[in-house]
């Protein structure tokens, strides 16, 4: 179990790259207005997945754009902050560009850390529950080093504009941010944090990828924490002496 200590902040699902080139760089923008105020006291700054709406590395090809986000990420890496990027379902196929470049770490699966002495379930959500079985399959198949191998085969030019096309019907190219709290019951990620506490003790478990930000007492030691988005909520999570709360990005 990795242990870390410190100020540490947690952020998930910004979407760059949709719906349109001048929105998202609006929002990206904003972010980076984020990333200027938490650096004066950051020392890790954990991503859960999903800043990009898609990414797909070539050997030697990256995506255009997102050109002062990445310089920020440098930036702040080499002030000594430590990134740790959880891969979404929109961004699974971040391969080694950003360790190499900017020291991230890069993790694949729902990890356990203690940070700040509290043991913390960090993912990105996507894939856990008992639902979403349909979800699922296509992940594995999408995971397949075969299948990546042959989606690299494809001309940057062609797997870019299919790519788009495929996420032109996601929520967030759509700007369907209507996501609505409907019970504890019928949401998934808390009966999956539920089921683990039946069998293990966690203090926190930290999930982006629902696209609503919440933070729900699970039980008297216990909390479920929702990072929300980068579309319309602006929220993130941070840990505040021994505790790890949910707010969100004001700006005047």
């Amino acid at each position: 179990m990795r242990n870390l200590s410190g100020k540490i902040y947690f952020a998930s699902d910004c979407h760059f790259g949709v719906p349109t080139k001048a929105a998202s760089a609006k929002r990206e923008k904003l972010f980076i207005s984020w990333l200027d105020e938490v650096k004066s006291d950051a020392n890790y700054i954990i991503l859960l997945g999903d800043i990009f709406d898609f990414w797909f590395e070539y050997k030697h090809v990256v995506p255009r754009g997102h050109t002062r986000l990445l310089g920020k990420f440098a930036e702040l890496s080499d002030l000594g902050i430590k990134f740790i990027y959880f891969t979404g379902n929109h961004d699974f196929w971040i391969r080694d560009y950003f360790s190499e470049e900017f020291g991230f770490e890069i993790i694949r699966k729902p990890t356990v850390f203690t940070i700040n002495q509290k043991k913390v379930f960090i993912g990105h959500g996507d894939g856990l529950g008992p639902k979403d079985s349909s979800y699922k399959i296509m992940k594995s198949v999408f995971e397949a080093p075969v299948n990546r191998w042959l989606y690299a085969r494809l001309h940057p030019n062609f797997a870019f504009w299919l790519a788009g096309k495929v996420s032109s019907g996601s929520r967030a190219a759509n700007g369907d941010n209507d996501e609505k709290f409907h019970g504890e019951e019928r949401e998934w990620l808390i009966q999956f944090a539920r089921k683990k506490l039946e069998t293990e003790h966690y203090d926190y478990f930290i999930f982006g990828h629902r696209h609503l930000p919440l933070s729900i007492a699970l039980n008297e030691k216990s909390t479920y924490i929702n990072t929300g988005e980068w579309i319309k909520s602006f929220s993130y999570a941070h840990t505040e002496e021994d505790k790890i709360v949910l707010t969100k990005y004001v700006t005047e």
